[in-house]
């Protein structure tokens, strides 16, 4: 008989710690998660980009981080797409090697609002030039929403808590978490925070009326959320947030007015609840007066004495002593734990269509509460960016991931369109190799999992001597060498060199060499390109084949479940860069993009249909992002001119981009002149040219 969820929640919580645990002891291993930079966003909204440009080296320059608080010098903003659980890792164990610290204990407020609907849906929907397509999400999304749900709630919680105890372990001392969700997993979950951050650090249960009405026959309508507000400890940053008084309000209260003044006030009560200590007594006008049974003063002698000096205090024909509140020294109401002043925003510059994004006033009433100017705002489930985009706007510094890629491509979006400072957009570095110990088991090895993509691919490995990592093969028919190439690193230039040298003199030659690859770089399509070799083939091994092995659970994974795919890539037109005294200019076209093949995304055939369409008709259709680094150094993509659909100040069209770029006013500098040119899809997948443009 299976257990109830009453009698697994102990085992839930045992194996999540010790997940969290095992994460922890390995922090200062051999192998750690490290975070890799993809593009230097540089907002270029204004036409300051240049001294934005500067600043940035300049601070790069410097010291990373201040001791305590990541401090102003060398902090960037950071929008992390991957598996949250590994990004808290990678945040935990930072990279010295790089000068980039720990942030363990360095967080002021993680606010997160993780998915709590087994049954919602997910897909994502594109509009087009003359279509609209719906994907479902991608592969690595998918089988992570699913283990998320697998055994319904149980499975819910075993997800979530290693993460939270993460958190806590990010969480600076005077740090809080508010934890958002609905009806469906609520109080489940408020049990495992009272686990990790402890029973006395729960401050509030928050209320949201999310929406006015929902219509149900069958119960009372459900409009709202709830939001759990936990500290780390009791010394917390706490900073009273209020709302106006209404005009109702003040003529109720605000009745009695100043003598000789006009300044109206109430007569406040001076007394606050003991909570079973006994309450002291204090001298008022030479009297001393005990509070009433049950309460305490609030405020201390010295405080009292400087009140009645001001003619603050005062006392009525019982003798009780009142404190006169004065409506232009008033902030306004205290916010109390129903909140039902915000509301989703339907219209406007915010609203974003994404499903479930939040109002960025329930943000900054947040921020403003539990993180000081200045700190550092954190949330592992970015979704459309509204904690990034609050803070950015508050003068916080922030932290957001989302494993999801339209998630991360709206929110850079929404950035730039706000202006923000100059920020990186990262990934999980190694991901398939930490995938591949998380999902595997740590004694699993690279070349372990490169026979099985060999026999996935229908390839036999080729003899030990010749064969010393056991990552080459053979097709049964034909003289064809396969190589797979290892999931830490990112396939390039120099590995389809490799793969053509080995073609040509190992046992003897062969006719081809197929490369199947992990990570690429983004040049690699330009790299294809140049080499024009028709005896080279490079292939995606599927991002879902370490979960698909996982989940089979011993069993064999039959190679007809498994699609190897081709490259995406992108073309430019000839670069013009002209040169006018201490001055350049480029203009930068775009000319064809080729899609990674349509087979391998998420499509039904319906959709797969309307997309061959628009590849036939105009396959720059499919440009979701587009960015130019004048001065690529082959490290660092730093983007300083950028333009995504939706973008209108660029031009009128919000389906397409613009095709052309144009940057004037660049410094002057001798010789050819290094430009990178790199697109995102609508689907998320990138591609990059870099071209040597001389005068």
């Amino acid at each position: 008989m299976k257990k109830s969820l009453l009698e697994q929640l102990p085992q839930i919580v045992a194996e999540g710690k010790r997940r969290a645990e095992q994460i922890l002891e390995g922090l200062d291993g051999r192998y750690r998660v490290r975070l890799q930079t993809n593009e230097m966003v540089i907002p270029s909204r204004e036409s300051n980009w240049q001294d934005l440009f500067k600043s940035v080296e300049q601070r790069e320059r410097q010291a990373q981080f201040h001791q305590g608080y990541p401090g102003e010098v060398g902090w960037l903003n950071r929008l992390v797409y991957g598996d949250n659980l590994l990004t808290m890792q990678a945040l935990l164990a930072g990279d010295e090697e790089n000068g980039v610290p720990s942030l363990r204990g360095k967080i002021d407020l993680i606010y997160i609002d993780p998915p709590f609907d087994s049954k919602a849906d997910y897909r994502t929907k594109v509009v087009l030039p003359g279509a609209e397509l719906e994907q479902k999400p991608t592969v690595i999304e998918q089988f992570a929403y699913s283990d998320t749900w697998a055994d319904g709630t149980a499975s819910y919680l075993a997800m979530i808590t290693p993460r939270l105890v993460l958190m806590r372990e990010l969480l600076a001392d005077a740090g809080s978490v508010y934890v958002h969700l609905d009806w469906h997993i609520g109080h489940y979950v408020k049990v495992l925070l009272d686990e990790i951050f402890g029973k006395d650090n729960f401050r509030n249960e928050i209320v949201w009326q999310r929406t006015g009405a929902h219509n149900d026959p069958d119960r009372y309508g459900i409009i709202h959320d709830t939001i759990f507000f936990y500290t780390k400890t009791d010394q917390y940053f706490w900073e009273t947030q209020y709302t106006p008084y209404t005009e109702e309000y003040i003529n109720e209260r605000f009745r009695s007015i100043e003598e000789g003044t006009s300044r109206k006030y109430w007569l406040n009560t001076l007394t606050a609840p003991a909570h079973g200590r006994p309450g002291k007594p204090a001298v008022f006008f030479g009297v001393e007066r005990t509070p009433p049974p049950g309460t305490m003063w609030r405020f201390t002698q010295n405080k009292i004495d400087e009140l009645i000096g001001q003619g603050k205090i005062v006392t009525t024909k019982s003798g009780m002593p009142y404190i006169k509140q004065y409506l232009d020294e008033s902030q306004g109401r205290p916010i109390q734990s129903i909140w039902n002043d915000v509301l989703p925003s339907k219209s406007g510059n915010e609203r974003l269509d994404y499903a479930t994004q939040k109002p960025e006033k329930l943000l900054d009433r947040i921020i403003q509460a539990s993180c000081p100017e200045g700190g550092v705002a954190a949330d592992f489930f970015g979704g459309s960016g509204t904690v990034a985009a609050a803070a950015e706007r508050l003068n916080r510094r922030w932290i957001v991931s989302d494993l999801g890629k339209p998630a991360c491509m709206i929110m850079r979006k929404r950035l730039i369109d706000q202006n923000a400072k100059p920020f990186l957009y990262q990934s999980i570095g190694d991901y398939q190799t930490e995938q591949m110990r998380s999902t595997l088991g740590r004694t699993y090895r690279i070349g372990d999992l490169a026979q099985v993509v060999l026999g996935l691919y229908g390839a036999l490995p080729l003899p030990p001597e010749h064969n010393p990592n056991r990552n080459l093969g053979r097709l049964a028919q034909g003289k064809t060498l396969v190589f797979v190439d290892s999931p830490n690193k990112m396939t390039g230039l120099p590995t389809l060199k490799k793969a053509q040298s080995l073609r040509d003199s190992l046992m003897g030659g062969w006719e081809k060499v197929v490369v199947l690859g992990w990570n690429f770089t983004p040049s690699i399509g330009m790299d294809i390109t140049g080499l024009n070799d028709e005896r080279l083939e490079v292939l995606v091994i599927p991002p879902d084949l370490l979960d698909k092995l996982a989940k089979k659970s011993g069993k064999k994974l039959r190679p007809d479940e498994v699609r190897f795919s081709s490259l995406q890539y992108l073309t430019i037109k000839p670069i013009e860069r002209k040169q006018n005294g201490g001055a350049e200019s480029l203009v930068v076209k775009l000319d064809n993009y080729i899609l990674l093949s349509p087979d391998a995304l998420n499509l039904d055939d319906a959709n797969r249909e309307k997309l061959q369409a628009i590849i036939a008709r105009e396959p720059l259709d499919l440009i979701e992002y587009w960015s130019v680094d004048p001065d690529f150094d082959g490290v660092t993509f730093r983007s300083v001119w950028q333009d995504y659909r939706s973008n209108t100040e660029n031009d009128a069209d919000p389906l397409r981009v613009v095709r052309e770029a144009r940057l004037d006013n660049l410094p002057a500098q001798p010789g050819p002149r290094q430009v990178a040119v790199r697109v995102v899809d609508v689907f998320g997948f990138e591609s990059e040219v870099v071209e040597a443009v001389s005068l």
